[in-house]
């Protein structure tokens, strides 16, 4: 992979267990994955091209109580210099609207209170981009929205939540959903005792059982083009 070097930066808001797909995908690919919590104290590496980019995942903290969460600002230092590096991002949840802070948006609450946890429909802005040219029904767990980037274009939108994926240039995500989640890991969720079961907005726990079975694998093959699409193209437009 030349200059770009074969190592993803995973940045977490919760202990890892390894088991998403993202940490799986790109074990599978080749990249040697390098799991950062600073949360737990873990310092992030410099962001330079020796890196071939970075996930930033969701979690429970919200940005809104940045104050709560000190490592946040740190987070937030680290996507501006990883920006200014051209590095390849893919932000999900928490990480997206991370990033989209960093770009200037805003972030905060639904204005009515509402949330989404379950399998929910989102639609495509654009059908310019192959990838994102097709609805599909993603695992969703969030109260939390993000505004859309200055520069950035629009992928998909949901009903509910309007602002749903964005790109930032050509390798720079923002992905409000999580695709990385597999059905182990949503039947964890469900049984959490953060499940916002009862809120407005979250699904019932048979609406979601009824769904998970044809939305999970559908989600999980576009999700494995996404990663492959950013990582891998880039690293190899690098290289060469």
């Amino acid at each position: 992979m030349g200059k770009m070097g074969k190592k993803i930066i995973l940045i977490d808001h919760h202990d890892n267990s390894g088991d998403d797909l993202a940490t799986r995908h790109l074990a599978g690919l080749g990249f040697e994955n390098d799991l950062r919590c600073p949360f737990r104290g873990d310092p992030l590496p410099e962001p330079n091209h020796s890196i071939a980019g970075a996930v930033i995942f969701g979690g429970a903290q919200n940005l809104t109580e940045i104050g709560d969460y000190p490592f946040l600002r740190t987070e937030l230092a680290w996507i501006r210099k990883a920006l200014d590096e051209n590095l390849p991002l893919l932000g999900i949840c928490l990480g997206a609207q991370l990033i989209a802070r960093a770009l200037g948006a805003r972030v905060g609450p639904h204005p009515e209170g509402l949330c989404e946890f379950g399998y929910y429909e989102i639609e495509p802005v654009s059908r310019e981009d192959p990838l994102f040219s097709e609805s599909m029904y993603v695992t969703q767990a969030h109260s939390q929205q993000f505004e859309l980037p200055p520069g950035s274009v629009a992928l998909f939108a949901g009903a509910t939540f309007p602002n749903q994926a964005f790109r930032y240039g050509d390798r720079v995500y923002g992905l409000q959903f999580h695709p990385e989640v597999t059905q182990d890991i949503f039947r964890r969720w469900q049984d959490s005792d953060w499940a916002p079961y009862g809120k407005p907005g979250a699904q019932d726990r048979d609406t979601q059982n009824r769904m998970i079975e044809s939305a999970d694998p559908i989600q999980g093959a576009w999700f494995r083009k996404l990663l492959e699409s950013l990582f891998v193209n880039s690293a190899a437009a690098q290289a060469a």
